[in-house]
């Protein structure tokens, strides 16, 4: 077998692995919110503009949560990651969802929920309503 396909078979493990703890990481962050009164409506909404994670009902509102896991913070914290090429996806995909739903007049946000999985128990940290810079919009 060459190095090649030794990389290639790696990569594709690593992969998977990476989308399984992705999804380990929405399912503890879905369950987290409904503990906290929100109600999931989307999983993993995908759009051809991009996904968004985890679509709630929080009272009136709509949530797009954008959530982030980690096993270590060698790479910063978690919510780090969210660029703001991340927060545009977000936003493109939101406008779609408001528009689909016939929620354009509902009030919405954008939370950040992130999950760090170096300790016994996940640490949770949940960022609501992040800042969206002026020049997004």
């Amino acid at each position: 077998m060459s190095k090649g396909s030794i990389f290639r078979v790696s990569t594709v493990v690593s992969m998977d692995t990476r989308r399984q703890f992705g999804n380990v990481g929405e399912s503890i962050a879905a369950e987290f919110l409904q503990s906290q009164g929100l109600h999931v409506l989307e999983r993993q909404y995908k759009k051809s503009c991009g996904e968004i994670d985890l679509i709630c009902q929080d009272g009136d509102e709509v949530v797009f949560v954008e959530v982030k896991s980690r096993t270590s913070l060698a790479f910063g914290y978690p919510e780090d990651s969210v660029t703001p090429e991340k927060i545009r996806h977000i936003l493109r995909v939101a406008e779609r969802y408001l528009f689909e739903t016939k929620r354009t007049e509902s009030p919405w946000r954008i939370d950040v929920l992130a999950i760090e999985f170096h300790r016994e128990q996940p640490k949770i940290t949940h960022l609501k309503n992040i800042d969206i810079p002026e020049a997004f919009w």
